[in-house]
């Protein structure tokens, strides 16, 4: 096999680090589904009534939420230490 050069490598890297980033995206996202499922859902039935449908939405924005706001904070202390 022929050697990768220094920019065939850093292609390399990067099309794996997107992956492993979509890979861990999937999983949370799977990971909240099941959370909010078990918490909002007693029995499972042909369609959602309103108020299994309201508890999804509001677990899900509160999933959302916080993982923006601590996004927004670990941006704040990098852009600190950055200084």
């Amino acid at each position: 096999m022929a050697e990768l050069g220094e920019a065939d490598e850093a292609e390399l890297q990067r099309l794996v680090a997107a992956e492993q980033q979509k890979a861990q995206f999937t999983a949370q996202v799977h990971h909240i589904i099941e959370l909010c499922w078990d918490k909002c859902v007693e029995k499972p039935r042909n369609r959602l009534d309103s108020r299994t449908e309201n508890c999804l939405s509001s677990c899900v924005d509160r999933f959302i939420d916080t993982a923006l706001a601590i996004t927004s904070r670990f941006a704040q202390i990098v852009q600190k230490g950055g200084q």
